[in-house]
């Protein structure tokens, strides 16, 4: 097992090549990664927001969507969001956004595979 520093920093890493490739696949939208992955940038920017606390840091929510967005929201959401942004009536509904319950990952503390119930 790498030292903590050294997994912190490839966490770190993946988590700038992830802002990387959304700001990259702009056309992506929110609805879209939410009710097909569970989450959205909005999502990433409140997880962002709780990181910070629990570190003794305070990130604002709009500082945080600046983060993800890579600009202010209301820039990004003009320049970029297109088309009606609901949930058809009938339609899927998003898998939850937040991780479940057991390591900081999401993943069961007993090593099993994480399942999509809390």
């Amino acid at each position: 097992m790498k030292p903590p520093n050294t997994i912190a920093a490839v966490e770190a890493a993946v988590f700038r090549r992830l802002l990387r490739h959304l700001d990259a696949n702009k056309d992506v939208q929110n609805i879209e990664l939410m009710n097909l992955a569970g989450f959205c940038r909005n999502c990433l920017a409140k997880w962002y927001v709780a990181a910070a606390a629990e570190h003794d840091a305070t990130v604002g929510y709009e500082d945080a969507r600046e983060r993800v967005y890579g600009m202010p929201y209301a820039e990004w959401k003009r320049r970029y969001q297109t088309g009606e942004h609901v949930r058809p009536p009938g339609g899927s509904q998003p898998r939850a956004a937040a991780a479940p319950q057991g390591t900081r990952d999401g993943s069961p503390k007993d090593g099993a595979a994480p399942t999509d119930k809390p």
